[in-house]
This record gives structure tokens, C-alpha cells and sequence, in this order.
């Protein structure tokens, strides 16, 4: 979430900064971060004095007793009474105006960064850079879920039968181009510097607030009611949240962590042509990339993310754009987001398979994720993570952009990890 210091300090920029989110009210709301925080700081002043006042009576009662004025001393008790009465309304009442303003705080989205444009849809988004070409596919070309059934590989109908709609059973070469996906991602990571770990896919409420999934996105994920737990939607929560409450080294920094998880989304509200297949599914498969950074490297490192992302797409043979999103359809704790997209041949349209993140620090403030600076001060680091790469338009891409009349050749660079050249 914001910070009260950085609204205060800043507030003509955070107000314009959110208006390119068309974020509704943000001059108000924004004002009245700052009024809460204004009543709070007066409460807590006036509390404070209270308590000075009640230690200076307390040792004139002291005082009184050993000088045996012990009618005076009872008389300077009602005071005290009536101050700790006082203090305890005070107290009760700083509660109230601190979760007002934590609610308050929780409901305002990060503010993009100066080279976000304003855009309330994708339609506003910027196209980077492009790279590659389209394969020029034979007349018969099909779709993914053509294809699929052709070669048997994956299967939606039996994963609905077991789970239902946006659970697929992959199969036979299907499991494995799913597997050899995983590691080629993994490998590549691991040389990249990044650490591998691999974190729970269930999380509790307050990891769901640390990273601004919560009370954000909370229709969006699979609860389990009875134990309170969320599965994760990204790999992106569970290895943030091993940093919440953590206090760092300036020299630890920067920390580089990878995992393979399932991810779990509900897209509640998604149809259309663009969720058939493989374009949009409740669980699938993605390996993450989590970087904690000084706040002086963060858009630097957000820069090699991206191209690190890239090279991964290059690797793989794929055709891709890069689009740097516009403040409408910026996530909610972003700053600024570059989204990767291949250019899937036989549906001839662009899928998302990618997106690279800085939240500067709005998830360290939720999360307290901060460090010591060679000064001995401490700072908010700055969090950022990166899809590298989510499995099912990739597949969806690879299968249709090479297939051939005689079947799927797969990618040079998989081959040591699937044990074969073709699906066919």
C-alpha cells in the first residue's frame, strides 16, 4: 500500500499518477488519508500527554505519602482515575481511526510510474518493440484444441469430468512437453543467478494482504473455507511473503528467487473466444521470478527482467511483442508492468504468456520488507516478479506455429528434455 509520508510529501503526483488509472475520487480519497492520519497523530498527542500527566501525578502521590499527606495524596487520586479513563477512550478511539485508515490504504491502488500512460483498457497499451515473424503455416493449419485431440496430448473433456471446465489432463507427450517446459524455465533461471525454492500453493489470509492480493483480488482466488487458506494464484505470493517482517542488509540485496508452482485462478466472469483451449485455465503450470532490490536498482532490474523474459521467448522460436501497460490495465500494486505476448499463428491473435512487474514499495510497506542502508537507515526495498514463463499459451503457441502436415516438430532447444523431436 501507499505510503501516508509518500501522499503527504507528494500528493499532487499521486493524484495524477491515479487519474491515469481513471481510479475514481483520488483527490478525496487521497485527502482523507491525510486526515485520518492528521486525527490519528492529534489522538496519539493527546494520549501521550495524558500519560505524562499521569506519571507526574503518580510521583507527587508518592512524594505526598512519604511526607505523610495522605488527604492530599487521595484527593490527587481521583485525578488519576479520571485520566486513565480518559487514556483508555483514547486508546480505543486511535484503534478505530488506525484500521479506518489501514481499510482506506488497502483500497488505493499503487501509483504508475511517470512513463505509464493513461489508458483505462488493453486497447491503451504501448507496443514496445515486436520480434520475429509468423511461420508461414501449410492450408490445413489448426487450432491448439484441434491439435490436441489429433495427437491425443491433452484432455479437457476428462478433466472436466473429474474437476470440471479450466482443468486439462495432459498426456502422454502433452505431460512430458509440460515437464521439459518446467526445467528448460528452471535450468534457465538457475544460470540467470536467480535461487530455487519451492514455496507451499496454500496461503493464509495476511500472506494475501502482504502482496495486495487481498481484499483485492479476493473473488479471483480458491478459498478454503474451513482452514481459512487461499490457493495461490502465482507463485509470486507464497516467495514474497518468506520476506514479510524481514529485516535486511543493504549487502543481501539483490535477492533472486525462482519456483515452479500450480496456479490457481478462478476467472470469474471470463467468455468469449479468447478462454477457449489453453488461453485461459482455473489451474496451470508457471515458473516465477521474484526479485527484492534497492530502491535505486529496481527499474534497472525490471529492464533485465524483461529482456531476460525475451531471450526465453527467442529460445524458443517464438515471435513476440512487448507491450508496457497503460495506468487502466496496470495491476493493482504495479508501478509500471511490461506484458510479453506471442503471436499465436493458426488463431492469429496475440496471447499474453508473460508479465514483468516493479512495485516499487508498495507490497515492502504491506509486507515491512525493508533493510539497512550503509548509513544504518532503514529503508523499504522494492519488490518486483515476472512470469518465465506461464506453460499454457506457450504450449498453445509451440503446437500451432510448428505444426506441419507430417505433425508438431518441437523446438531445438527442448529437445534434451523431452527425448523427442515430434509430436506425431
Amino acid at each position: 500500500m501507499l505510503q501516508v509520508n509518500f501522499i503527504r510529501d507528494n500528493f499532487d503526483q499521486a493524484v495524477e499518477g491515479l487519474q491515469k488509472r481513471f481510479f475514481a475520487d483520488a483527490k478525496d480519497k487521497l485527502q482523507n488519508v491525510l486526515d485520518l492520519d492528521k486525527e490519528r497523530k492529534e489522538t496519539q498527542l493527546e494520549r501521550d500527554q495524558l500519560q505524562a500527566e499521569s506519571n507526574t501525578i503518580s510521583k507527587q502521590i508518592g512524594l505526598l505519602m512519604r511526607e505523610g499527606k495522605k488527604d492530599e495524596a487521595e484527593t490527587i487520586k481521583k485525578r488519576t482515575s479520571e485520566i486513565k479513563s480518559q487514556i483508555k477512550s483514547l486508546e480505543e478511539k486511535y484503534g478505530e481511526i488506525e484500521e479506518a485508515l489501514k481499510q482506506l490504504l488497502y483500497a488505493i491502488p499503487n501509483v504508475p510510474h511517470a512513463n505509464v500512460k493513461a489508458g483505462k483498457s488493453a486497447d491503451d497499451n504501448e507496443v514496445v518493440l515486436e520480434h520475429g515473424e509468423a511461420p508461414s503455416l501449410h492450408q490445413g493449419k489448426q487450432a491448439h484444441w484441434d491439435l490436441i485431440k489429433k495427437y491425443d496430448i491433452i484432455d479437457f473433456e476428462l478433466g472436466n469430468k473429474i474437476t470440471g471446465a479450466g482443468f486439462p489432463i495432459y498426456k502422454g507427450k502433452g505431460a512430458r512437453l509440460q515437464r521439459g517446459l518446467v526445467n528448460f524455465f528452471l535450468d534457465e533461471a538457475t544460470k540467470h543467478g536467480y535461487h530455487e525454492v519451492q514455496p507451499p500453493i496454500l496461503i493464509n489470509e495476511e500472506s494475501g494482504y502482504g502482496t495486495g492480493q487481498l481484499p483485492d483480488k479476493e473473488g479471483q482466488m480458491y478459498h478454503v473455507t474451513n482452514d481459512d487458506l487461499f490457493l495461490i494464484p502465482t507463485a509470486e505470493v507464497p516467495i514474497t511473503n518468506m520476506y514479510r517482517d524481514v529485516m535486511l542488509k543493504a549487502s543481501d540485496l539483490p535477492i533472486k528467487n525462482t519456483a515452479f508452482t500450480p496456479c490457481f485462478r478462478r476467472e470469474a466472469g471470463s467468455w468469449g473466444a479468447h478462454v477457449r483451449g489453453l488461453n485461459r485455465l482455473h489451474q496451470f503450470d508457471k515458473v516465477e521470478l521474484v526479485q527484492i532490490t534497492h530502491p535505486d536498482k529496481s527499474y534497472e532490474t525490471l529492464e533485465d527482467m524483461s529482456a531476460y523474459v525475451q531471450a526465453l521467448l527467442k529460445k524458443l522460436g517464438l515471435q513476440y511483442r512487448v507491450l508496457r501497460l497503460c495506468g487502466g490495465d496496470t495491476g493493482f500494486t504495479s508501478a509500471m508492468t511490461y506484458d510479453m505476448e506471442v503471436f499465436s499463428a493458426a488463431q492469429e491473435m496475440w496471447l499474453e504468456v508473460s508479465s514483468v512487474s516493479n512495485f516499487e514499495t508498495f507490497q515492502a510497506n504491506r509486507l515491512k520488507l525493508r533493510f539497512k542502508d550503509e548509513n544504518k537507515k532503514t529503508i523499504l526495498a522494492h519488490t518486483l516478479n515476472g512470469s518465465a514463463l506461464a506453460l499454457p499459451r506457450i504450449v498453445a503457441a509451440i503446437l500451432e506455429n510448428n505444426q506441419t502436415e507430417k505433425g508438431i516438430k518441437m523446438p531445438e532447444v527442448l529437445v534434451p528434455y523431452l527425448g523427442f523431436e515430434w509430436i506425431d
